[in-house]
């Protein structure tokens, strides 16, 4: 088959896969990227990354070399290629069984709200752009972005107090975290207001070492790009910036 079809991209050819590759874009912007990228660096299942920074204007050509829908995430093992932030998180539940909870009910509730995550909460990734390294006030918090904001805590709440924290599902660290992960940063860069168990939880998960990792790697970066930059200007004032300085 050709390397952009749907199903498989190919390896360079004597190539040997020896783990999963990840593709993944910029630390300090990509949220998409890192719902995987903490997942598997939390449950301990290995992969090389592959950083492929995003550019001036469209990136879909570029990302094709790689992922058949031209966007990151792209996990990549073997042959197969695997995009999306979800479809990876379940390819890679069929193979480690620590992805999703055990318990059905709790499982359940757990796929329920990360994919309400992974489709909803539009105004919070409008006017909250995910940049880790910079701190900003926004100029107006909007009555979609204070619902989407109520919701987020209304979901931690509801999973810390059902199942008994410290995570959402329970004891452990799972996909529903992973997928909440980007707003703990959003959180962070915003200065969102939660309720006192969400606040908590947000600074859990800030804490993991993934989390660090990932944060560290986000404010080493050197490379800006506009649109991502512009988009944070647009909603608010950049108070701090705590990156290392752009090229």
């Amino acid at each position: 088959m050709s390397p952009l079809s749907p199903f498989t991209i190919r390896s360079p050819k004597g190539a040997t896969q020896l783990m999963y590759t990840l593709y993944i874009a910029n630390k300090n912007y990509s949220s998409w990227s890192l719902r995987p990228w903490v997942l598997m660096r939390e449950l301990g299942i290995a992969f090389e990354e592959a950083m492929r920074p995003f550019a001036a204007g469209s990136n879909w050509q570029s990302f094709r070399s790689f992922s058949p829908s031209g966007k990151v995430p792209c996990l990549v093992d073997g042959d197969l290629a695997v995009w999306d932030s979800l479809a990876i998180t379940e390819y890679l539940a069929e193979r480690h069984s620590t992805v999703w909870p055990a318990d059905p009910s709790i499982r359940a509730w757990a796929r329920s709200a990360a994919a309400e995550m992974h489709s909803g909460f539009g105004a919070l990734r409008d006017r909250c752009s995910m940049s880790c390294g910079t701190r900003v006030r926004l100029h107006e918090i909007s009555p979609a972005l204070q619902r989407d904001v109520a919701r987020i805590d209304e979901l931690w709440n509801e999973g810390l107090n059902r199942f008994g924290g410290p995570f959402l599902a329970g004891k452990s660290f799972c996909a529903v975290d992973a997928f909440f992960a980007p707003v703990a940063f959003r959180v962070q860069t915003y200065a969102l207001a939660l309720s006192p168990p969400a606040s908590d939880y947000c600074a859990r998960l800030l804490n993991l070492p993934s989390m660090r990792s990932w944060y560290q790697d986000a404010l080493a970066e050197t490379w800006r790009e506009l649109d991502h930059e512009e988009e944070v200007k647009r909603t608010g004032v950049v108070e701090d910036d705590l990156r290392s300085k752009a090229d």
